[in-house]
């Protein structure tokens, strides 16, 4: 009796034990799977790599604001650009000017982004150039062409936006308002297109003003189109490679590559200027400034004011719908001098000298982007200033350390990154003696 009653009593701990592993395997399990769930819940922070051919400043900028909008940045640049001032940038890759499309390549595939962007023309024209050769690669070049289209919008437009007369047609296709534009070969087409003077010459490949002549008459125009249509002199390819270390120019001369011309109506009236990020053809954020100065008559914008201006918007937006878009890009135009109104004159598909600027909800691009790869809600950067009248670093305070803007407007200096404020102090002619001075061993 006493043992079947013992037998009895293990019997039931035994279950008891059991039913207590049993518990803690559930609850163990229960937790691995929650935590599981938040794993996969928590937005992994998306790279993103800047491909740019040249040292401009302004993308060192985007690349700060994409960091603090929670990307992890890395870049193929040129040797010394500013970008590599900033505590912003994991890692830099060598752009190689003539062998571009292997050196974006090789930096693809050894940081595996999820999103490229452009930081200057040259760089979108070798992404299209890229996805191009991974195209005809057929299903190993698929990963590459998926990228690019992720990050810059449709391929199949892609031919419209390297083309500023294809460019202009969709425009007013699409209902916004555009100068009279056609592409120019021979002088004796103005009077065909009834085009009078003045008017603008572009030639395509060109941004920041170069590449560009204001025209009066026929043999004003005779010269201009011969000078924007010849390659680049050798003379200054090679000063280009050897003082800047920018061999983009050697190529197009060594090849004799000749450029296309647009022609395009004047437009008597003064520079606005609209950045937007967007996706799939939506604009997501936008920022719209008067021009209030230039470093040059053709040059980029180092003042702006912030408006609203409702048609400078809508235009933005539906060339975005039109084209595609993603990524970050922008669009000039010309407003009127007597009513204001907003003649879209070019798109620039990269990023531009505001896109670092943030205003807000709807207004702060890098956030903007952010948010729509990951599906999540990025919260938007603190305004920058309330002062509308933005004096840009440097590029303000190159044109004119005196200048009036740098008192009265919000001057844009990146305080958080010393590094990359010195290096914006540092002045070109500066930078080019250096040059000179370690050629010639004049210097350490």
């Amino acid at each position: 009796m006493r043992g079947t009653t013992f037998e009895a009593w293990y019997d039931r701990l035994k279950s008891l034990l059991f039913a207590h592993r049993l518990v803690r395997v559930l609850r163990l399990n229960r937790a691995l799977h929650h935590q599981t769930l938040r794993k996969v819940r928590r937005p992994l922070k998306p790279i993103v790599l800047m491909v740019t051919t040249s040292r401009w400043f302004p993308t060192a900028r985007l690349a700060v604001a994409l960091a603090n909008a929670g990307c992890v940045v890395e870049a193929v640049c040129p040797e010394g650009h500013p970008i590599s001032k900033t505590n912003a940038v994991g890692r830099t890759f060598p752009y190689g000017g003539l062998a571009p499309l292997s050196s974006i390549a090789a930096a693809i595939a050894a940081t595996k982004p999820d999103l490229l962007v452009s930081g200057d023309d040259l760089a979108t024209w070798h992404l299209h150039s890229l996805y191009r050769k991974n195209q005809r690669a057929g299903t190993d070049g698929a990963a590459v062409c998926a990228l690019i289209e992720r990050s810059l919008g449709a391929a199949e437009y892609f031919g419209i936006v390297d083309d500023r007369a294809a460019f202009i047609a969709a425009a007013q296709e699409s209902g916004v308002r555009v100068p009279k534009t056609v592409l120019l070969a021979e002088t004796e087409q103005l009077s065909a297109a009834q085009l009078d003077f003045p008017v603008v010459l572009k030639a395509n490949g060109t941004s920041g003003g170069v590449g560009i002549r204001v025209v009066h008459n026929a043999a004003e125009t005779q010269r201009a189109l011969r000078s924007l249509q010849a390659p680049p002199l050798l003379a200054r390819a090679l000063k280009r490679a050897l003082f800047d270390h920018d061999s983009n120019l050697l190529a197009p001369s060594l090849l004799r590559r000749k450029s296309a011309v647009t022609a395009q109506s004047f437009i008597a009236g003064h520079e606005a200027t609209s950045a937007v990020a967007c996706w799939k053809g939506e604009v997501l954020a936008s920022l719209h400034f008067d021009v209030l100065q230039k470093a040059e008559s053709a040059g980029h914008a180092t003042v702006v004011r912030r408006i609203e201006h409702p048609e400078m918007a809508a235009g933005a937006e539906k060339m975005t719908r039109r084209l595609q878009l993603s990524g970050v890009h922008g669009f000039d135009f010309m407003l009127d001098a007597q009513t204001r109104d907003a003649y879209m004159i070019e798109i620039n598909p990269r990023a531009t000298q505001v896109g670092h600027l943030a205003f807000g909800e709807g207004h702060d691009l890098a956030t903007a982007l952010a948010s729509a790869f990951t599906g999540t809600v990025v919260p938007a950067a603190p305004r920058v200033t309330e002062n509308d009248v933005i004096a840009l670093f440097p590029q303000e305070w190159h044109r004119d350390p005196a200048s009036a803007f740098l008192r009265t407007g919000y001057h844009d200096v990146p305080w958080d990154q010393p590094d990359l404020k010195r290096a914006g102090e540092q002045k070109p002619q500066r930078k080019l003696l250096g040059e000179l001075a370690r050629l010639f061993k004049l210097a350490p």
